[in-house]
């Protein structure tokens, strides 16, 4: 058996693909690793770089994602940043943009907030707590 190292990637689809990789990008602070044009047989797709060797995979389709929230309530799948200051920074920048975002709770190992992307879809950011906290911070 192989020892796996990580997830590669994770595919999201989107009816606008340049809005979404502007989304992970421009507020997020993902990086643009590459994009390929449609052809007649695929469609045009964008890969991003979340860090490490993480990378979402974007393909743009007719239809629109689906939105929901896992079967717990939550969204499916999250992204991590490195600080609680770096959480701070990037809850602040979604909502300076108008983007929906939950606030900052405090989980027993991390802190964590809910965003929704332009397709609506629900994405968890998170940083984990080192083992003395920093004061509690109010978010809206």
């Amino acid at each position: 058996m192989a020892d796996l190292l990580g997830i590669n990637h994770l595919t999201l689809s989107t009816a606008d693909l340049d809005r979404l990789v502007g989304y992970y990008t421009e507020l997020l602070g993902a990086a643009l690793a590459f994009e390929r044009a449609a052809t007649g047989s695929d469609p045009r797709i964008a890969v991003v770089d979340v860090g490490g060797d993480d990378h979402l995979m974007i393909v743009e389709t007719d239809t629109a994602p689906t939105t929901d929230l896992d079967p717990l309530g939550n969204a499916g799948w999250g992204l991590r940043v490195g600080t609680y200051a770096r959480l701070c920074e990037v809850r602040d920048r979604i909502l300076d943009s108008g983007w929906p975002v939950g606030p900052i709770t405090t989980l027993p190992t991390q802190w964590t907030m809910t965003a929704r992307d332009p397709d609506g879809r629900p994405v968890d950011v998170r940083a984990h707590r080192p083992r003395t906290a920093p004061p509690s911070r109010t978010t809206d």
